[in-house]
């Protein structure tokens, strides 16, 4: 048994699907059980339930980062919870929040659609396929990321219709304020 201290993470193309809906809800699984990743790891039924029990009872909650940043969280996860499949999580993309409204659009476009997950092990067992059984995980984050750890994983990335122009349009907006600021400021 391999204990780990240091931060983790996996990344992960969800099955079902990264699914963006009501122009900012997002949904999907961060983790699936069974499945072998990248590194050799399989996470194993069960392995989440404690620390989502210890954040319920604390009253924090999973954080929504981009690509694993801390210093850019960009939304919140509203439900974050095991099933027979794996770690199910649902939260919102914050559209007041410039990388929430940049992330928004690369789902609705297909350019983003994994999610992978910040984690400390707290105990896992040798698998005889070669990496880790992880038994016990305390969970601290789930990123929206380019690039997942599992890409044996069907995904598909669905929008609400319009919800990327309208992301789009905000950035063409902010994008042209900014520069009228700078041509006002440089005339003075």
């Amino acid at each position: 048994m391999r204990e780990q201290a240091e931060l983790e993470h996996k990344f992960h193309r969800p099955e079902a699907g990264l699914l963006v809906s009501d122009g900012s809800a997002v949904a999907g699984y961060a983790s699936v059980f069974g499945e072998r990743d990248k590194g050799g790891d399989v996470v194993m039924p069960g392995a989440y339930g404690a620390s989502l029990a210890e954040l319920k009872a604390s009253g924090r909650q999973v954080k929504m980062l981009w690509q694993h940043d801390p210093a850019q969280p960009i939304g919140v996860w509203d439900d974050v919870r095991e099933d027979a499949r794996g770690l199910w999580v649902k939260g919102r993309l914050l559209s007041d929040v410039a990388r929430g409204r940049e992330a928004l659009a690369l789902i609705g476009a297909g350019a983003i659609d994994g999610l992978s997950i910040g984690y400390r092990t707290r105990r896992a067992e040798r698998d005889p396929g070669g990496g880790r059984r992880l038994l016990e995980l305390e969970l601290w984050e789930v990123s929206l990321v380019t690039f997942p750890m599992l890409p044996q994983a069907r995904v598909g990335a669905k929008a609400e219709p319009g919800a990327e122009r309208v992301a789009a349009r905000r950035l063409e907006e902010v994008t042209a304020a900014i520069a009228a600021l700078r041509e006002a400021l440089a005339q003075r």
